[in-house]
This record gives structure tokens, C-alpha cells and sequence, in this order.
């Protein structure tokens, strides 16, 4: 036997058979950034509708096929669903449910991307409630447009949510000192939600997505040690509070995620209080270690649900995360997915600059999908390596 750093016993036995298996039908997937939430300034953002994609959803599932990729991140925009309380309009939605069953891909539907409806205010019960019974009708609906099982995150990045409404007001509901408050609220309501969706349709499968992070001590000092531990500690409270093993009271239990979704991003590893630690730094820690450590916690089959870089290192970044990824799987972590977040090159949420992230170009709504030739290239040579190594 050998142990990780949890001091969690890790047996050295023979390798799964399914822990390079594709979780959605591609190994490679697009996710499509439906953040909905309003900025500081008031705007309400609404990345799905400034790409175009939530009229263009039939012609982007046909690009991501003609790149390999079968499945897909996607999200409901509540707050143009219900604009009453109470009262639904699934016009919007239905297009891009037709449009997913027709070219056949899998879509991990986020119920709640950061866009609460005006008049609910996060903190209240009534949140919990107008969100459970939102869940409830748009699995319904979804069950209705479609014979597969559906798969839904409930509540997209509990954990950064929680730092950024909550302690820093950087996001609804612009909060300060208030960010656990802020975590137990949203693991109620992806709880009560999951509960309302297996209720209509008990094949669903429920993603999360959180996410991964390492943060260094800004100096060698036991105090800065510390305060860096608890910061990649406290990482893991919001899907330990949902599988019931943190603050139990709030109803979480082993069965409330079947699929751990990780995002990681170039600059999601940095000292505290200072700098990014990018890929080729000498403190950087490679991804693998980070995914075998987080994998075993839970033991659950997991993903990459979000990752991806701006600029020419687009394709530098997704051959670096691919081979990590592989390295994970060769230690015995059941990985099957990676999803290029976004696929579509968008506005920036704060300043409306054009960032070049994405496979496809999305600045212009009503504009060509012009592609991004070195990305494809890359994605390409991963899907042969992955189909090989499978």
C-alpha cells in the first residue's frame, strides 16, 4: 500500500479497465459559456445570447462533431426562463434541446450558472424553493424532448461563488464577510434541486463542477504554511457538504453527486496573496498530482469540466492538460472527459474585450464560427491519442 497526502490508503492493484472510458461519448467536449449573472455595474451579462449560441445551438453541436467532440457543457438561463414567478417560458430552450437530440450529443445542462432571476435574493429560503421548482420543470421538460438520460449540474462552481459573492462582492450577491453563509445556501439548493430532478427522471446523472486549485505559502514560515493549507483545504468543503461529509445538517449525502467535475485553468495554482504559478515555474505542481489527490477523496468517476487558456498557447495548454490527464489515468483515476472551456471565443465579462479562448469565434452574435486552425490541429492529434491509448 502507499498513501497521498490525505494519509488516505491507496492500494497498488491492477488498474480498472473502464479508467480511460469516455464519460459522455468523447473524450474531448465543448463547453459553451452561458454565464448569466449581473455585473457590479448593473448589466446583466449573458454570454449564450452575446455568441449567438442560444439561436445558433443546431449549427454549433454540428461543429463540435465535425471536430470529434460529442458532448458538451451548456446552461438553462433562469432568469430569462422565469421572468414571473412561478411562470416559465421554454421557448429558448427548446431549440437547443432539439438541437442536442437531433445531432446526437450528450450535454451536461448547468441549471444555474451565477443568473438568479431579479427578485430573488440568494439568501433567502425563497431561493432554495423558486430553485428547486425551476429544477423540477426543466427536467420535465427535458425528459419530454428526449429518451436519453440527461445529466445536469445543479449549481455551477459552489466553491468560487461563495468566495467571490461572498467575500469579495465580485459576484450576485455581492456580498462581503459572508461567503460560508453564502456555500451552505448553494449546497441547499443543488441538493433540493438534484432531489426534484431524480424525482422526475431517476436515470439522471448529477456533474459538479469546482474548482481545482493549489495555492502556495507566500514564505517558509509556519503561520504562511498554514494559512496556505487551509486555503487548498477549504477548496473541497462544497462537495463535501453535498456528499454529506461536512455540515451534514445540510441534507448532503454519498449519493448526491454521481460525477466530480474539476476546473482547472493556467492560473488556477498561486502564492498567497501574490502570483500566478504557471506551467514551467519551478513551484508549479503538475496537474496529474493534483487530480490523483483530488480523485481520491471521493473515489467517484470525474472530468476536466472547464479548462482552456487566450492567445496562441490555446493548443500549447490543451497538449499539456491531455498529457496530465493521461498521467492520471495511468495512476488509476477514472477521467473521462475534458471540456475546452469556452469553445467559443467571447467578450470579456468586465470590460467587453475580445478574448481569443475558444476553438470557434463567437464576438460577433451573428458572424461566421471561424475557427481557430492550431486549436483544431491539436485536438485533432489528441483525439488519435486518446483513441489509441484507450
Amino acid at each position: 500500500m502507499k498513501s497521498n497526502p490525505l494519509n488516505q490508503p491507496v492500494a497498488d492493484t491492477a488498474l480498472p479497465p473502464d479508467r480511460t472510458a469516455p464519460l459522455f461519448g468523447s473524450m474531448l467536449m465543448g463547453g459553451f459559456e452561458c454565464a448569466a449573472h449581473r455585473l457590479r455595474t448593473g448589466r446583466r451579462l449573458d454570454v449564450a445570447a452575446a455568441t449567438g449560441h442560444d439561436r445558433r445551438a443546431a449549427e454549433d453541436y454540428r461543429l463540435l462533431h465535425a471536430h470529434g467532440m460529442t458532448a458538451a457543457r451548456d446552461g438553462l438561463c433562469w432568469h430569462r426562463i422565469e421572468r414571473r414567478p412561478g411562470h416559465y417560458d421554454w421557448s429558448g430552450l427548446l431549440p437547443m434541446l432539439r438541437a442536442a437530440r437531433d445531432s446526437g450529443t450528450t450535454v451536461i445542462w448547468d441549471l444555474l450558472h451565477y443568473g438568479v432571476p431579479d427578485d430573488i435574493d440568494p439568501f433567502s429560503a425563497e431561493f432554495v424553493d423558486r430553485f428547486s421548482s425551476f429544477a423540477r420543470h426543466a427536467a420535465r421538460v427535458i425528459a419530454s424532448e428526449t429518451d436519453a438520460a440527461p445529466v445536469f449540474t445543479p449549481v455551477n462552481e459552489i466553491s468560487f461563488w461563495a468566495f467571490a459573492g461572498g467575500e469579495t462582492a465580485g459576484l450576485t450577491p455581492f456580498a462581503i464577510g459572508r461567503g460560508t453563509e453564502l456555500k451552505r445556501q448553494l449546497v441547499r439548493a443543488a441538493l433540493a434541486a438534484t432531489a426534484e430532478v431524480r424525482a422526475i427522471d431517476s436515470r439522471a446523472r448529477i456533474a459538479c463542477a469546482e474548482p481545482l486549485i493549489h495555492v502556495f505559502p507566500a514564505s517558509a514560515d509556519a503561520e504562511a504554511e498554514d494559512r496556505a493549507a487551509g486555503h487548498n483545504q477549504v477548496q473541497h468543503e462544497a462537495l463535501d457538504m453535498l456528499l454529506g461529509l461536512q455540515a451534514p445538517e445540510l441534507g448532503g449525502h454519498a449519493d448526491a453527486v454521481d460525477i466530480i467535475g474539476w476546473n482547472h485553468y493556467h492560473d488556477n495554482q498561486w502564492i498567497d496573496g501574490g502570483r500566478c504559478v504557471p506551467p514551467g515555474d519551478w513551484r508549479h505542481r503538475p496537474l496529474h498530482q493534483l487530480l490523483i489527490e483530488a480523485a481520491g477523496r471521493h473515489g467517484k468517476p470525474c472530468y476536466i469540466a472547464e479548462t482552456g487558456c487566450e492567445g496562441a498557447f490555446r493548443p500549447h495548454w490543451l497538449r499539456y492538460v491531455a498529457s496530465e490527464v493521461r498521467q492520471a489515468q495511468a495512476h488509476g483515476v477514472a477521467l473521462g472527459g475534458i471540456c475546452l472551456y469556452p469553445v467559443i471565443s467571447h467578450l470579456g465579462w468586465d470590460d467587453d474585450r475580445p478574448c481569443a479562448n475558444g476553438l470557434f469565434d463567437g464576438h460577433d452574435p451573428e458572424g461566421p464560427r471561424s475557427i481557430y486552425a492550431p486549436l483544431a490541429a491539436e485536438i485533432a492529434e489528441q483525439e488519435r491519442d486518446f483513441a489509441q491509448s484507450g
